[in-house]
């Protein structure tokens, strides 16, 4: 086997030998991406332990709660921060690289089957590209902030100067996401403990230097408020969900079907400490009504709370870590989305897909990051409206949730018969689940197009719907006039017999 080996050749990142119409590959994973079709093209460098990393990482709990605290100060108050969270926290969904648009083209009729791939793939490449602006503006609206804080309100930065730092940030994760696989891997260790650390933190700090100066136990948790300008309360409190659907649509993309149990520990972690800060976080809320005026002109509330707690320095010292958290998050989530656009280019289906399929020596898709640090730039002039962040986590959702619902309808639907059961399955419970998670989406998805208030106007329209039809029309016209000619689904890139397992050839 050897011989044969070094006669044929290597491919990619040596984990596989081809020898005529066989491909052999070496692990279990790369087996099913064989068998599937794909020849493994990334180095996979990630561990267990670095891929529950990796999902702490890009779903950054104490920064995401403190980017998104405002929906549930507007939506229902401590009610909406404390239940707003820990309903759709129930509600969370878990993809493969790439996976989606091959299961919605796998579960699909056969003639509707390249149209479902093609939906199914620009929705979770829109959510993808929008949900890195979006972490990477709170991102810069955390670092204006801590400036506000800093000057004792004497220096608030513009919205154009909030934007330039989102520039910077996103260049800067353009470089890190441009490095060599085992680099972010190792990272992803001392990414997990700051996140973690910052979170375990900020809950004890504020539970116990806040002293007495908190609301009662029958407050914190029932104590509702609308502050949204809509006139149903029940609406007002449902609006509170965009927090938590933006925040764990982060999970972190599957490397093998054993790893799924993994990554489910890593969200579920991610929801039941989010819930955790958010308790302590409404406990010392003893005004909501005076927080959301705050004098500092915050623009995320969050701040002012550890500063009304902690004190200048002591919110600055804990804030500078959740700056940090937030960058890293910006940086995991940079990552995936640009193995996402790679792998929706490797089938052809984007315009100029061959400069963004390709990789560089270290088996990274640089183009693929740069396409999505592009985009995110260009989705972020969104950020000179004062609803940017409603926006921007309304089109992130929207799309990411739109492309894990497609194959799961599809599951339910056509592909009844077509399934095949992996090592991690609900079983007999799949069809009812599928139906309660298409339902939920359907939902969601049609709440997050509304605007905060009644009666929106330029500057606090939600500009989600703008940017998800943008992207519906553009895939349309694109389809319609030329790609249903040529796109035909997921594109084999591996021939032949496949066996799970060289050495026992």
């Amino acid at each position: 086997m050897a011989d044969n080996s070094k006669s044929e050749g290597k491919l990619a990142d040596d984990q596989y030998v081809s020898e005529k119409d066989h491909v052999y590959v070496l692990d279990v994973d790369n087996a099913k991406l064989a068998e599937l079709g794909y020849k493994s093209e990334f180095k996979r460098e990630f561990s267990l332990l670095e891929t529950c990393a990796f999902s702490f990482s890009i779903m950054g709990i104490v920064a995401s709660v403190s980017s998104t605290l405002s929906f549930g100060l507007l939506s229902g108050g401590h009610v909406g921060l404390v239940w707003g969270w820990f309903i759709p926290s129930f509600f969370r969904s878990l993809r493969t690289s790439a996976g989606l648009y091959y299961f919605s083209a796998k579960m699909a009729p056969k003639k509707w089957a390249p149209l479902a791939c093609w939906v199914t793939g620009w929705a979770n490449i829109t959510g993808q590209v929008t949900l890195v602006c979006s972490i990477d503006f709170t991102c810069a609206q955390m670092i204006t902030t801590a400036i506000a804080v800093n000057s004792n309100g004497e220096t608030v930065l513009s919205l154009g100067a909030t934007y330039g730092i989102l520039i910077a940030i996103l260049f800067s994760h353009g470089v890190v996401c441009s490095a060599a696989t085992r680099i972010l891997a190792r990272l992803n260790i001392f990414y997990v403990v700051v996140n973690v650390g910052t979170t375990l933190a900020a809950i004890i700090a504020l539970l116990v230097l806040s002293g007495d100066n908190k609301v009662s136990t029958k407050d914190a948790f029932t104590l509702f408020e609308n502050n949204t300008g809509w006139m149903n309360n029940g609406w007002a409190f449902m609006l509170a969900f965009t927090a938590p659907m933006w925040t764990l649509t982060g999970s972190a993309f599957i490397s093998g079907a054993d790893r799924s149990f993994q990554l489910q520990v890593g969200v579920g972690a991610t929801a039941s400490l989010g819930w955790l800060l958010l308790i302590s976080t409404s406990f010392v809320i003893t005004s909501v009504s005076d927080l959301l005026s705050s004098p500092l002109e915050l623009p995320l509330p969050m701040g002012q709370i550890f500063l009304n707690v902690l004190g200048k320095r002591g919110m600055l010292a804990i804030w500078s870590f959740i700056i940090v958290v937030q960058y890293v998050t910006g940086a995991a989530q940079g990552v995936d989305a640009s193995r996402v656009v790679f792998a929706f280019a490797r089938d052809n289906a984007l315009p100029g897909s061959r400069w963004w399929k390709k990789m560089n020596s270290n088996s990274v898709p640089v183009n693929a990051v740069w396409f999505v640090m592009g985009w995110a730039a260009i989705f972020g002039l969104l950020g000179f409206s004062v609803t940017a962040l409603t926006s921007l986590a309304g089109a992130s959702v929207i799309g990411l949730y739109t492309s894990y619902a497609a194959p799961i309808f599809l599951r339910i639907t056509s592909g009844r018969d077509k399934f095949e059961p992996g090592p991690f399955n609900l079983g007999r419970w799949s069809i009812p689940i599928g139906i309660i998670a298409v339902s939920w989406v359907s939902f969601v998805t049609t709440m997050l197009v509304f605007p905060p208030g009644q009666a929106p106007t330029p500057q606090t329209m939600n500009y989600a719907v703008l940017i998800v039809m943008a992207v519906f029309i553009f895939a349309t016209v694109y389809w319609l006039t030329s790609a249903h000619k040529w796109f035909h689904g997921p594109v084999r890139n591996v021939d032949g017999v496949v066996e799970k397992d060289a050495t026992q050839m």
